[in-house]
């Protein structure tokens, strides 16, 4: 299997299956002496880890972070950083009764068409588990992010169709409001009316889908490759490379096809002795090159497709179509735990496009 392997300088490489004895990840190209430590690591797979609200899966883990190799005297080396984490919870009886039935919405069915055999506990290598190496490689990516001045955040701006309203742009306001509940949204009374639609889905067997902004603040102008390795192009990649996000806007996204010239062009000003901007619809990108506004993504995100609720499949080892009632412990819905994920990604490709841009010129 390829395609384990993303960025040009600052590369990851994940590996592992959801029921497999661990999952992890090797980071490699991370300049040498930023301080780190397993505690700056485990405190990111903590807000990703499964278990702790009725908004996740009631699989309980400690992914626990060892760094087994890159550090010395508490200084990243410059030679790859591998990390580990053990699965200590995986129940794979719930999945052999549907060993040979695809489930709607998962990659059963397309991981067989592509290589003749899957892994059937818990989704193998498509598991959102996957994700446990990006989060600890996205906390590498941060710290190193953190002393270029460079933040990011992530928050659920909507969730089964009820959007939330966000006043304010201040980082520390939003993190502060999107930590408070467990649906990750700034908004707290949206985040209620989440939470008790949430509940009510829950309890029906179905799940929810919603809406994660990712914003980046601190981005010096000139990050990106303008042509194939256009910045906006690569955190789209990134992103989409997420198992359940389906859509991805920079800016004003969708929006911007609605839009006059006049209203798109976001004009530029003198502030406080800089170059700024007006407004923002461009989101911090233009010619994929960074502007130095903030970055603004957000990305659209389906419902959980592990559902309780019978479902029409097909019967692979009998070749006759079947139905299929799904077990397990599975999110009810995915927007609040993906934040922490979509995050890392984001800091992945700016810390990778943060090195690349040392190169570019003398």
């Amino acid at each position: 299997m390829s395609g384990n392997t993303f960025g040009t300088i600052f590369r990851i490489t994940t590996w592992g299956e959801s029921h497999g004895c661990a999952v992890g990840v090797v980071v490699d190209g991370c300049p040498a002496g930023l301080t780190l430590s397993a505690e700056d690591v485990q405190k990111e797979l903590d807000r990703r880890r499964p278990g702790q609200s009725i908004a996740s899966t009631q699989r309980k883990e400690e992914d626990r972070a060892e760094i087994q190799s890159g550090l010395f005297e508490g200084k990243t080396t410059g030679t790859p950083i591998s990390m580990i984490v053990w699965n200590k919870d995986a129940d794979s009886s719930a999945y052999d009764a549907i060993r040979n039935a695809p489930r709607p919405g998962h990659a059963d069915y397309t991981y067989v068409a592509k290589y003749g055999i899957r892994d059937h506990r818990g989704g193998g290598r498509a598991s959102a588990r996957e994700t446990v190496g990006r989060v600890a490689a996205g906390a590498v990516a941060k710290k190193f992010l953190a002393n270029e001045g460079i933040e990011i955040l992530g928050y659920v701006t909507e969730l089964g169709g009820i959007k939330a309203e966000i006043s304010s742009m201040d980082l520390s306001e939003l993190r502060a409001k999107a930590e408070s509940n467990p649906i990750r949204c700034p908004d707290q009374d949206a985040a209620e009316r989440m939470l008790q639609l949430l509940d009510q889905v829950r309890r029906e067997g179905d799940s929810l889908g919603g809406v994660v902004d990712i914003l980046a603040k601190g981005v010096p102008p000139g990050l990106g490759e303008p042509v194939f390795d256009k910045l906006d192009a690569d955190l789209a990649k990134a992103l989409m490379s997420l198992g359940a996000v389906k859509a991805v806007e920079i800016g004003a996204g969708l929006e911007s096809a609605r839009l006059r010239g006049n209203q798109m062009n976001d004009s530029l000003i003198f502030r406080e002795g800089k170059v700024d901007f007006e407004t923002n619809n461009a989101g911090g990108i233009l010619g994929g090159i960074s502007t130095g506004a903030p970055i603004f993504c957000r990305i659209a995100v389906k419902p959980t497709p592990s559902i309780s609720r019978k479902q029409r499949t097909v019967d692979l080892s009998a070749n006759k179509d079947s139905e299929i009632e799904i077990k397990g412990r599975h999110d009810p819905t995915i927007p609040p735990r993906i934040v922490p994920v979509a995050e890392a990604m984001v800091a992945i490709v700016l810390a990778d496009h943060l090195l690349r841009s040392r190169s570019a010129r003398l």
